[in-house]
């Protein structure tokens, strides 16, 4: 069983006969286009893409950061610089 992960749904077909206004739906969220009754794609808008690029970015970073903060400095002198 698949799940929908979007508030508006669209036919293939549909989408198709009117690919501009599918466009602008996606700045007020996901649409998901569907085919023989399965969610075939998701479309986001652009900014929705690069916020979630960014939030795997950030996920990604985590585990470094942590490990980072395990560590301890070593003390230096602004001459050795």
């Amino acid at each position: 069983m698949q799940y929908v992960l979007a508030e508006r749904i669209i036919s293939i077909s549909a989408f198709a006969k009117n690919i501009g206004a599918v466009l602008r739906d996606t700045q007020a969220g996901p649409v998901a286009v569907v085919d023989n009754n399965r969610i075939r794609t998701y479309l986001v808008s652009a900014d929705l893409y690069e916020a979630m690029l960014d939030r795997l970015d950030d996920f990604a970073l985590a585990p470094l950061i942590r490990a980072r903060n395990q560590e301890t400095g070593e003390p230096i002198s602004l001459e050795d610089l």
